[in-house]
């Protein structure tokens, strides 16, 4: 991509996020856009070299911004979009007869489903219930079913990765012109929506460490400029600085390791004349790490450098290490306990915490622990699966360079923040992309057929 194209498509998404701000029933008109052009673009080009990939990409990116702006038109909007092109996609060019690990997962979930249906009490809307708690998990099945083994070339990943941070610059824009002053927001440590949008900001910071971590890797592959540089390296700062101030730690930290796993990757693999260049791009990163710490640690007068620390405005230790989500954590073994084979069925373990709390509605965190209690053992079955394949899958896939970040994006994602979002789902999916650094015939073969 050319320089001028590059800054383009920036400046096109930041003006987007400030029409957004400025107009707000805009927003949904953008979803619509992104629908409709996405599902045009795939028609025109027959998906001949994966184009689904980058709509389904930016799908994803959006996902956030489109819930904080209001301009999804059901909860799980993205989730179903990612579906929808996917299946588009598999339409055009099929999917690999060796996906069966994808297969099984996916009819593994299908128990706990039909338990559901007869544990969830009477009042409870059953379909919506479960949707909720199994749209990520399929969502995974389908994007892993398109991805398994397909062959890719890295460039392609790189502009897959920049349809994810496209739309999370505009995220980016919104919430520096939607954030009020932080002296009158910030009293405490504790995750705030204020500076969030005024939505989740455990998923905010989800999205802003998955965007740290996209222009990153573009400040290490993609800036063949010291222009290009410079612009990546002022996105980076400002995605790290509006993700930290969502005092919401587990997507920043994500974000944090995916970039340190990405370097120390790019080390072991290279030869000493790029061994070089890449201490030059650790230099930078602590750069740019450290400063926005430091600016975001004035911004908000320490109050940040307590958050991480585990303590609250007075700088006292809080009880919790989690955020009170051990609890929760408790509760879902207990009830794989209890019903240790089949699980007590999808969507159970809120009400069960319902009953325990008395009356508060409390969403499961952890998919893996959801997995356990609501699926039970052939829950255990479904995660060794996917844990499993990308691993066996690496043996002949080693020029895949960001397999192992995006593995890590999808297990600490899934721990603090379950599948609320589609991201954790389509991120683990471009693991099973088998890459090549170079064309070759049978990839040639593949987007020409």
């Amino acid at each position: 991509m050319k320089d001028r194209d590059y800054i383009l498509l920036i400046i096109m998404h930041a003006l987007l996020g400030i029409l957004i701000y400025l107009f707000p029933f805009l927003s949904k008109i953008y979803a619509v856009a992104i629908i409709v052009f996405g599902f045009l673009y795939v028609l025109k080009t027959q998906n001949k070299s994966n184009n689904v990939l980058l709509v389904a990409g930016y799908v994803v990116g959006s996902e956030v911004f489109l819930r904080m702006t209001q301009g999804s038109f059901f909860y799980e909007f993205s989730k179903y979009g990612v579906m929808f092109f996917l299946l588009l996609g598999m339409y055009y060019r099929g999917f690999s007869k060796n996906a069966l690990p994808m297969w099984i997962y996916l009819l593994l979930l299908v128990p706990g489903v039909i338990i559901a249906t007869e544990t969830l009490n009477l009042t409870t809307d059953i379909r919506k219930a479960i949707l909720f708690n199994i749209s990520g998990p399929l969502c995974l099945g389908v994007a892993g079913i398109y991805c398994y083994n397909r062959k890719i070339l890295f460039t392609d990943i790189n502009k897959i990765l920049l349809f994810i941070g496209l739309p999370i610059i505009s995220n980016t824009v919104y919430l520096i012109l939607v954030t009020p002053d932080l002296k009158e927001v910030l009293v405490g440590t504790g995750s705030n929506p204020l500076t969030s949008g005024g939505f989740g900001p455990n998923q905010v910071a989800t999205v802003f460490g998955l965007g740290m971590f996209v222009f990153f890797s573009r400040l290490l592959f993609e800036s063949k400029s010291k222009l290009i540089m410079i612009v990546n390296m002022i996105i980076v700062f400002n995605i790290s600085y509006r993700g930290l101030l969502t005092f919401s730690r587990g997507g920043m930290i994500t974000g944090f390791f995916m970039i340190i796993i990405l370097l120390l990757i790019i080390y072991i693999k290279t030869n000493s004349a790029v061994k070089s260049k890449l201490n030059l791009m650790f230099i930078f990163l602590s750069i740019i790490m450290l400063v926005t710490w430091l600016y975001a640690s004035n911004e908000t007068e320490g109050l940040i450098e307590k958050r991480y620390a585990n303590q609250d405005a007075s700088g006292r230790t809080k009880e919790s290490q989690l955020s009170g989500r051990e609890d929760i954590y408790k509760s879902e073994v207990n009830a794989f306990l209890a019903s240790p084979v089949f699980g007590v069925g999808v969507a159970k373990g809120v009400e069960i915490r319902e009953a325990e709390t008395g009356g508060l509605i409390i969403a499961s965190h952890n998919e893996i622990t959801r997995m356990l209690a609501e699926h039970g053992i052939l829950g255990i079955f479904a995660l060794m699966i996917l844990f499993i394949t990308p691993m066996f899958l690496y043996i002949s896939n080693r020029e895949h360079l960001f397999l192992f970040c995006f593995i890590l994006f999808w297990i600490l994602t899934i721990n603090h923040a379950a599948m609320r979002i589609a991201a954790p789902a389509f991120i683990y999916s471009l693991s099973l992309l088998k890459v090549k650094m170079y064309e070759d015939d049978t990839i040639h073969r593949e987007q020409t057929v």
